[in-house]
């Protein structure tokens, strides 16, 4: 070696030096170039003249690991995903287990009630049982598709814990089934029901966190090695069942002991996975955090971290007006007879560009939008909803000076509520989205949000109209049924 030089250093993705490449010094000097290094130049890689000698700095351990990270992460781990990924895979490991033991726990009740050693049972029953189960939990497979399907993005992490909840309270279903012989068609099929669910909400909310998790256009890769970490999980813990089953089975008790362990287990490592997720996509959940940070901390721009940390998983997010975005102009009118008429409720404004119209009424929000509006315009509609359902809340609590934003219109907005003056209510909120709304979006860029994609559940319907002057929202305006 001591008549080698230094060809060059290679390693693969992250790793330390793997190899080396060292070949003969040459006999004429070459020119040094920006490519230099260690006195041969790019040119010398080429050199077909020369031998090359290759000397691994690998030991057989860390090619080990690097064997075992080719096939469980995705290629060029950790660049390649979120900084969230493994904290997520770690907890989505432990919360696969031990849903995987209790599963078959309650397969094993499933199969004694189909009749699995009993004389008396038939083929013939079992089979239309079965049958049963699986029909009626694909009716709700397309049910429950039809009505959440479109939520299920906006809201990943609360479905994703909403169906690992779901499936929990299916397995206890199944055990109880062998209970209740008269019943126990009827109890397997609503299991079924109650599984589909965990199916269609399980594997769309996995879908948006592993698009969240991608990081380099990879959502096959990173998808494909979820999948193969979750096989290897499976095959452990159908080890593990193949132990503890025999040790239980005669025992009712042990089985119910081993279901309340393994579920708590599963639910307190699902709660852990989807609160470690950080997602930088805006839904109304953390667009709410973020609106009350900046209204009770004077322009404060809450971090990504924080808001995820505060984003409610387990309920849904709690207002006092309901936010609907996206809806029919419909919905604004009230009908007396044969005419429709524009009902103003506690308040009824469109925004300067005339983009979109905000309705209070009943305790909830209606956004219509224009088909004019883009996602700007939805976020200046829910940024103007989230500011007034803060300012009521302010309002019942009395919240004042010093307590919210030093802005007079937002003060004003609250005394408005107080005092249920209309007029005061539509300017001081017009005025304070006109005034605050133009540092919000670049405020949200700098603290580390990102504007696409924007999850805030807009519904499709969009209405036409030209100028101010043929603007629709008025308290007067009257429809007459044709």
């Amino acid at each position: 070696m001591a008549d080698n030089v230094l060809l060059c250093k290679e390693r693969y993705g992250k790793a330390s030096v793997d190899r080396e490449y060292y070949t003969t010094k040459p006999h004429v000097p070459e020119q040094k170039g920006s490519a230099d290094y260690n006195g041969l130049t790019a040119s010398s890689l080429c050199d077909t003249s020369r031998p090359v000698v290759i000397k691994n700095r690998s030991s057989h351990a860390r090619n080990f690991n690097q064997v075992l990270e080719s096939i469980f992460l995705p290629q060029g781990y950790p660049d390649s995903v979120s900084k969230d990924y493994l904290a997520y895979q770690i907890w989505d490991t432990i919360q696969a287990f031990a849903s995987s033991i209790t599963g078959t726990l309650a397969t094993r009740a499933v199969l004694q009630g189909y009749g699995v050693g009993d004389e008396n049972a038939t083929a013939t029953a079992a089979t239309i049982t079965w049958i049963l189960k699986d029909g009626t939990g694909m009716f709700g497979r397309i049910v429950f598709a039809w009505l959440k399907g479109s939520s299920l993005d906006c809201d990943a992490k609360r479905w994703r814990y909403f169906a690992d909840m779901l499936n929990d309270f299916a397995i206890s279903m199944d055990l109880i089934a062998p209970f209740f012989k008269n019943y126990f068609t009827a109890i397997v099929c609503f299991s079924g029901v109650c599984r589909s669910i965990v199916g269609v909400a399980g594997g769309a909310t996995r879908a948006a966190l592993t698009q969240h998790q991608a990081r380099r256009n990879n959502m096959a890769d990173v998808s494909a090695k979820d999948g193969s970490q979750e096989t290897m999980v499976n095959l452990a813990a159908l080890l593990c069942s193949m132990v503890l089953i025999p040790l239980v089975a005669q025992n009712q008790s042990l089985v119910w002991l081993c279901y309340v362990i393994f579920t708590a287990l599963h639910l307190f490592a699902n709660y852990k996975a989807v609160t470690v997720v950080v997602m930088e996509s805006l839904n109304q959940a953390r667009l709410k955090i973020i609106i009350e940070h900046y209204l009770t901390r004077d322009s404060y721009f809450a971090p990504v971290r924080l808001v995820n940390y505060l984003e409610p998983v387990v309920w849904g997010t709690r207002r006092i007006f309901d936010i609907q975005l996206g809806v029919s102009y419909r919905k604004l009118l009230t009908k007396s007879g044969n005419t429709w008429k524009v009902d103003r409720g506690l308040c009824l404004i469109h925004d300067s560009e005339n983009k979109y119209i905000l309705r209070c009424k009943n305790r909830v929000i209606t956004i219509v939008l224009s088909s004019r509006a883009g996602k700007e315009d939805q976020l200046r509609a829910c940024f103007q909803a989230e500011v007034l359902n803060f300012a009521q809340q302010a309002a019942k609590k009395s919240l004042c000076q010093g307590q919210v934003i030093s802005c007079p219109h937002f003060l004003n907005l609250i005394r408005g509520l107080k005092s249920g003056d209309v007029a005061s209510i539509e300017y001081d909120l017009q005025m304070f989205t006109v005034k605050h709304f133009m540092k919000f979006k670049p405020g949200l860029l700098n603290a580390g949000w990102t504007l696409s994609p924007m999850l805030l559940s807009a519904d499709e319907w969009r209405a036409d109209w030209e100028d101010d002057s043929n603007f629709p929202a008025t308290s007067t305006t009257l429809f007459t049924d044709i």
